[in-house]
């Protein structure tokens, strides 16, 4: 998806004429696996650097892995980076503390990269909470995941645009996402969705966002995904969906949902309703504080 308005203004300022700052480059690298036959997934290995911390609450099951951005915040220019592996047979899910601002910038763009490898029979439920676009925000976030043969992925995003409560509205910005998930080697899902620009205008239209305020992703990547497409539009049917637009779709071994809203708060109750009855379990503690 690409939305841009041309205009023969610049909406921000040359990057060479922006102040030097120093900027916050986080990054966190996980493994994660089962110890003993048939054993309880355990931490492995792990680094931290700058403000991305990882915190692991204590409970039974699939192990949970809470991350903490210190620094509060994207601000213009900083890096964020997860490198994450999963041995065979692993089990984990991965949240973050709140949602994730993104601030104004006077030129930089932020850059978000998470890098995921899982091995075979892995699962992975990759559940951050929202992530709230400032106005005059520029981000770019790559997602990246390579599956070996029975791994399974389950991630979600959900992004506000505007801060609600202030009824902001995004005069100017830019939003690049893009995904690639490939399964055995393979690149079984490919998407690039780019907003640049009055991004609040360029979602009013009826052919990009229909005035929507929010929007989520949900992708299912595993051997069963494709099959679970019915039960799925059957969940959607079933919820109740005031100003929420959503669709399901499947192909390729995967499962996607789409959806749009007037506003995060009823979005992100929608998305959490539905990935608890989607997997049978319920969503991270975060979610619900």
């Amino acid at each position: 998806m690409h939305g841009r308005v041309p205009d023969a203004r610049e909406p921000f300022p040359p990057s060479e004429n922006a102040p030097t700052r120093q900027r916050s480059a986080g990054h966190v690298g996980l493994r994660a696996g089962p110890v003993g036959a048939g054993g309880s997934t355990r931490l492995l290995d792990l680094s931290e650097s700058g403000p991305s911390r990882l915190r692991f609450p204590r409970g039974e099951g699939t192990l949970e892995a809470v991350l903490v951005n210190t620094a509060g915040g994207v601000a213009c220019g900083d890096t964020f980076t997860i490198d994450l592996t999963l041995d065979p047979a692993a089990d984990l899910v991965l949240t973050t503390t709140a949602a994730e601002k993104i601030y104004r910038s006077d030129g930089p763009v932020s850059r978000i990269e998470n890098r995921l490898v899982l091995g075979a029979g892995a699962r992975l439920a990759w559940l951050p909470q929202e992530t709230i676009l400032f106005d005059r925000a520029r981000v770019r976030r790559r997602f990246e995941a390579d599956l070996d043969p029975g791994a399974a992925l389950l991630a979600v995003e959900i992004v506000a645009f505007g801060r609600a409560a202030r009824g902001e509205r995004i005069t100017a910005g830019l939003l690049a996402d893009t995904w690639r998930v490939r399964r055995h080697g393979r690149l079984v899902y490919a998407d690039s969705f780019v907003l640049e620009g009055p991004i609040s205008d360029l979602l009013a239209r009826p052919a990009i966002g229909g005035g929507a305020r929010a929007c989520a992703t949900l992708l299912d990547v595993s051997d069963s995904a494709e099959t679970r497409l019915d039960e799925a539009r059957t969940r959607l049917a079933a919820w109740d969906r005031t100003g929420i637009e959503a669709a399901a779709s499947a192909w390729n071994g995967n499962l996607v949902i789409r959806a749009l809203a007037e506003g995060v708060g009823p979005l992100r109750e929608f998305i959490a309703g539905f990935v608890a009855g989607y997997r049978g379990l319920p969503m991270p503690r975060v979610w619900q504080s």
